[in-house]
């Protein structure tokens, strides 16, 4: 048996020690690299009895029994190494043996960078943990209306798949309420919830944020790069708020990521693979974005796979009064002190249109709470805009028939959101609804 040829040169190249034995465990080869790790000379054992040479030697019983040894201790003056042994056969007979040596110093640094590593990735994951969680549950949602309550049903669905979400409303609705919500009514639950503003940074740093970035990559980048938080949230879910505000190129690049599975740092050429959950939330119409060719189609469908639209609080008023009283309680244990509404003021609230919804509602009530002196909270202690717009007048009762149409309606544009205003898109969402498409029609055209 001899070794020659290319064989010969992929050995010689080879980082660890390779050592080759005839079935007599005589030695015919030994690469430079195993002459470096045990200091044994070419010349003094190549041609030799492996026993006369390296007496205790292993290999030779390889060779005898045809059992692999692997991870053997060894040790040459000051030098370490391990060794694997595994003897060499040619048509089910042993015709020698093969010893691989590494040094032992290259095993305990890379067990040590391993261990370092997952230490690190450890803490880091626990930090986050602690810092990053879903305040909010469903139960924090204040429900009232029939709408509200529909709405809270579908999250919750839709919290138990692992879909993308895309949450739209007007500023003040709930929409990051939701968001956690979501979450934590979600198998991801135990793991990191992380929520960032897209309106919040501008392009360059929304990316690293997000993404990460290695040494060097920039001006400033920190020494050993950065994580960024999509890896941080590894298992759990990115709430991107605002998300119609995120640069167009940069759109680019995150539906690369969530098709993919996969993010690569700025500066960085290796993939590392992510499982995020990405609720997306919106108070601007993506559609009229794309046609201005300021978001991207391909980004809003991914991102779309479940949309929920959470109406202004104008259209379902039977959540004012469980806000009014959610809110009384929570400045009640503010200012240590009974506070209560009246009447009257309660349907001065009810005429008002809310730009700002549940926000405002919240601001107003704590405006009036401090106004008042003797614990109640009248019209007259209440915003002036609020006052100036209701006109303290009794809100007029609405027909049954009356709240049946607005909330066809509402359910109509709903569906027409998820399935297109197209005319193949206005027949899905006819079917959706259980109507037909002359009467979705007719339907839109009484809205008008």
């Amino acid at each position: 048996m001899k070794i020659e040829g290319w064989l010969k040169f992929i050995l010689d190249s080879l980082y660890d020690g390779i050592l080759i034995a005839d079935k007599n465990s005589t030695v015919l080869y030994v690469n430079s690299s195993y002459t470096r790790i045990t200091g044994v000379p070419y010349e003094k054992i190549v041609g030799k009895s492996l026993r006369d040479v390296r007496p205790g030697a292993r290999l030779p019983d390889v060779i005898r029994t045809g059992e692999t040894l692997l991870r053997v201790p060894r040790k040459e003056g000051n030098c370490e190494y391990v060794v694997n042994m595994s003897p060499i056969t040619v048509d089910g007979q042993i015709v020698g043996g093969i010893s691989v040596v590494t040094e032992i110093t290259d095993v305990y640094k890379l067990t040590e960078e391993l261990k370092q590593s997952n230490l690190t990735l450890k803490k880091l994951k626990s930090h986050v943990k602690q810092i990053q969680k879903a305040k909010y549950t469903f139960d924090d949602i204040v429900s009232g209306d029939t709408v509200s309550e529909n709405i809270k049903n579908t999250a919750r669905r839709i919290a138990k798949t692992d879909c993308s979400v895309l949450i739209r409303g007007e500023s003040g609705t709930g929409k990051e309420l939701y968001a956690h919500a979501i979450h934590n009514e979600s198998a991801r639950k135990n793991e990191p919830f992380i929520a960032l503003n897209c309106a919040t940074l501008g392009p360059q740093l929304l990316e690293s944020e997000l993404f990460g970035y290695e040494e060097g990559a920039f001006t400033g980048a920190k020494k050993g790069g950065k994580v960024g938080l999509f890896e941080v949230a590894n298992g759990g879910t990115v709430f991107l708020d605002e998300i119609s505000e995120m640069d167009y190129n940069l759109q680019a690049k995150l539906l690369r990521v969530l098709q993919e599975n996969t993010l690569r740092r700025v500066g960085g050429i290796s993939e590392i693979p992510i499982d995020v959950r990405v609720i997306a939330a919106t108070n601007k119409s993506l559609e009229k974005l794309i046609e201005e060719k300021k978001f991207r189609e391909d980004l809003y469908y991914r991102i779309n796979v479940v949309p929920i639209i959470i109406p202004p609080l104008r259209r379902r008023k039977g959540d004012i009064k469980p806000l009014v009283e959610f809110f009384l309680e929570k400045i009640r244990r503010k200012l240590k002190r009974r506070i209560d509404i009246s009447g009257e003021a309660l349907e001065t609230l009810y005429n008002y249109n809310w730009p700002g919804n549940v926000r405002e509602l919240e601001n107003a009530l704590e405006f009036a709470a401090n106004m008042t002196d003797n614990f109640v909270i009248d019209s007259k202690h209440l915003p002036r805009v609020i006052q100036a717009a209701s006109g303290n007048k009794v809100s007029n009762i609405k027909p049954m028939k009356e709240i049946t149409r607005e909330n066809e309606i509402i359910e109509i544009k709903k569906a027409l959101l998820r399935y297109g205003n197209t005319v193949e898109g206005k027949k899905k969402a006819a079917k959706a609804l259980g109507i037909s498409l002359a009467t979705l029609y007719n339907k839109l055209k009484q809205a008008k």
